[in-house]
């Protein structure tokens, strides 16, 4: 009997594992489904380009579709793109806070490694309802166009028909890429194809490399390709971009699939003629997307763009946009250009695949309506960004994709480039100047972000390890103990006081030195003597007189755009060491313009950055903000400095900007150090408390060792749940016609 029921026993486990494992086969492969319709010619299709309006094939019929999407980077602080070190953790992590914000499209711009797709797939079939979407980006040979100027060169093409054939395999599961510099590589197993929702070929198109493309090749004949051609009025550049469209559809065709097509575009290159642009460059040509056209591609096609509301200066400048009022009646160039856009376009969807703006301290570019790149607090880019969103929804557009997802360390700015030494360092510190690397919705912050909250409580100093801080023994009249520390961000100062800080009664001022030369008297504290010269100067008081200045004859700002490009009125006394002159910290956000590269004369505009604005850096506090530099409470003074204001070009090497300059180059030094003075001023005397004459070169030194490793703390910005409550609350596009 023992026998028989050990047979019986194993048979129904047997049979238990059976029936497991099929219910697991068959959740796996439903949740693996995605509902499509098949064409005659036997292609699937989920998304369609149909008309004006972008359409989803769901619950047996074509519907509506507005895409809420979000661009994706490539890199993680301490990192280039190129090195791609994100990880499967990493994005199965996003796309769960991505989908909670109410996004359904994530945009990539280049190939991404195999994790990428493993995960989108993983995280769509763990999912309940509908998928998070994917739209791929093909990056073209943007250098090699750039400094060739001709699409038309072998090397060009066959170098972009490869990363098209690669982009598709990718997302398609089906290739193995050899390692190569700068490139994703691996074995692509995970088809993500179902989940795409279109292709977005190409990169921003620089206008020289086209007009001089077009010049080239006047008498090219139009593309005429299996799936896409180029019509009669098409450019040579146009027809080149319908070959490489019509390539993607023929790639993707060897899988059964078809899905919307489109090509990058952005406002320098639209088909819109724009009097009021003051720059020639800027209006030079156009890439027009209505002189490519589907042949026998059933997904269709769209247009699609790259609009900011702050560049190029025409959105400040034409007054032909300058007619048009929004909901809250103000005049909105932005909303006028996106209509303009629009009616071009007709019979075609058109979606608008990156807007926003930064939460930075540094600016670039002056905007209307505020809308500035960068300037902003985490608060106020959410409201814009959503002001931008609705607007292009109301529009009547197919969609909407923010940039971008996470902060990105590595960008660049015009702005503050030259002043970023070493150059191949940028992801190895954050500069909070550079408005570029700030543009995330998912905050990347160097690593004393929440161990160290600039509120007035030293509470958080204390519990600091001795390893990561330093006092100072400085010997200053009113002063008890001066500690810093820093991180890859800031560096930080603590300030006991001998009496409750009141900027009613006294200002306290704090001096930097971190190389000889500057000043060592300054008109700020008169009296003042030291025996080494300071490069920047504090000063801690009312909201209107908080600030970091720069030594005259050391500030970048003036030596770049007076002495090397005569935009600026120089001074000679200001050229002179120890001129006792501190100037306010700027930036330029608009180079000077004259003919014949500009319509007429515009002078240098900039902005004053070293405003310190005091508040908290507690993202639990109301009142927070991320531009955050000081407060105080009772005796306790707290501040955080950004790097490149005490003069840093990479605090990573300790490297600083040198005083030395040719006119044509900036050099740097290597600094052993910080030396700081503080000095409480009566503000009713003006004049400093105690002694007045300081030996610099016997202060302490903060020091610390360079790194080649980041920290940093990784967080939703306040504009990610502003943005959240405005996805969740756009459904349908607008009809056609319906537009207030």
């Amino acid at each position: 009997m023992e026998p028989t029921k050990k047979r019986r026993w194993r048979w129904m486990s047997l049979t238990m594992l059976i029936v497991v494992g099929a219910s697991a086969f068959w959740w796996f492969w439903a949740a693996d489904r995605v509902e499509s319709m098949e064409t005659t010619t036997g292609a699937q299709l989920k998304f369609r380009a149909n008309g004006e309006l972008f359409e989803v094939y769901q619950d047996q019929k074509w519907q509506p579709f507005f895409a809420k999407g979000v661009n994706l980077g490539a890199s993680l602080p301490g990192h280039y793109p190129g090195e791609l070190p994100i990880t499967r953790e990493d994005y199965m992590r996003w796309f769960a806070m991505i989908d909670e914000m109410g996004a359904n499209v994530i945009r990539v711009y280049t190939i991404h490694s195999p994790v990428f797709y493993e995960a989108l797939v993983d995280y769509n079939r763990r999912k309940a309802g509908d998928p998070l979407y994917l739209m791929q980006g093909i990056w073209s040979p943007e250098e090699l166009l750039i400094e060739k100027k001709d699409a038309y060169l072998p090397e060009i093409r066959e170098q972009f028909r490869q990363e098209i054939k690669d982009a598709v395999g990718a997302v398609y599961g089906d290739i193995t890429l050899p390692e190569k510099p700068g490139k994703a590589s691996g074995t692509y197993r995970a088809n993500a194809g179902k989940y795409l929702i279109g292709w977005h070929t190409g990169t921003e198109w620089d206008p020289v490399m086209v007009q001089n493309t077009n010049r080239q090749h006047q008498k090219v004949a139009s593309y005429q390709g299996k799936y896409f051609h180029a019509t009669p009025n098409a450019t040579a550049f146009e027809t080149w971009l319908a070959e490489m469209v019509d390539t993607v559809a023929m790639e993707e065709s060897k899988y059964g699939w078809q899905h919307p097509m489109t090509f990058t575009n952005w406002v320098t290159t639209d088909p819109l003629s724009h009097p009021g642009e003051p720059i020639q460059h800027e209006d030079l040509v156009s890439v027009d997307p209505t002189h490519i056209e589907p042949t026998e591609w059933e997904a269709g096609y769209f247009a699609s763009y790259h609009v900011y509301p702050y560049y190029p200066d025409f959105f400040r400048y034409d007054t032909t946009l300058q007619q048009l009022k929004n909901d809250a009646g103000q005049i909105d160039t932005y909303k006028a250009y996106l209509r303009k856009l629009k009616q071009y376009h007709k019979n075609m969807p058109i979606m608008v695949t990156e807007f926003g703006v930064p939460a930075s301290v540094g600016v670039a570019h002056l905007g209307n309506l505020g809308r500035n790149q960068g300037g902003h607090s985490e608060k106020q880019q959410g409201e814009i960004d959503v002001d931008l969103l609705q607007e292009i929804h109301q529009e009547g557009y197919a969609g909407a994709i923010v940039f971008v997802w996470q902060d990105e360390w590595f960008k660049k700015t015009w702005n503050t480039m030259r002043f970023e030494l070493p150059e191949d360092r940028r992801s190895l510190w954050i500069n909070v100047l550079t408005n570029e690397s700030l543009f995330g919705v998912l905050g990347m912050y160097p690593n004393k972000e929440g161990v160290l909250t600039i509120d007035g409580d030293r509470t958080d100093w204390d519990q600091l390890v001795p390893e990561e801080k330093q006092r100072l023994d400085v010997q200053v009249p009113g002063i008890d103990e001066i500690w810093m520390t820093h991180d890859e961000g800031y560096v930080y100062f603590l300030a006991q006081l001998q009496e409750e800080f009141d900027p009613a009664k006294k200002q306290l001022y704090v001096g930097a030195d971190t190389l000889p030369g500057g000043n060592k008297h300054a008109g700020q504290l008169p009296g003042l003597t030291l025996d080494e010269g300071l490069e920047t100067l504090i000063t801690l008081g009312k909201a209107d007189e908080s600030q970091i200045q720069i030594a005259a004859n050391y500030d970048f700002h003036a030596r770049l755009y007076g002495k090397r490009y005569g935009m600026l009125a120089v001074k000679e006394e200001e050229q002179k060491d120890n001129s006792g002159i501190f100037k306010p910290w700027k930036l330029a956000v608009s180079l000077e313009m004259e003919p014949p590269d500009s319509k007429k004369y515009y002078p240098l505009e900039e902005v004053e950055v070293g405003k310190l604005i005091r508040g908290t850096t507690d993202a639990k506090d109301p009142q927070y903000d991320s531009r955050t530099a000081w407060q105080a409470k009772g005796k306790v003074v707290e501040l955080r400095v950004p790097w490149m204001l005490l003069g840093f070009t990479d605090p990573s090497s300790l490297s600083v900007m040198s005083y030395e300059d040719d006119g044509k180059s900036f050099t740097t030094k290597t600094t052993k150090g910080i030396r700081i003075l503080p000095i409480l001023v009566d503000t009713a005397t003006k004049q400093i408390v105690g002694q007045k004459a300081y030996a610099v070169t016997k202060l302490p030194m903060y020091t610390w060792q360079g790194w080649e490793q980041v920290g940093y703390h990784e967080r939703k910005k306040q504009s990610y749940s502003i943005l959240k409550k405005a996805f969740h609350e756009i459904e349908a596009p607008v009809k056609i016609g319906t537009q207030p």
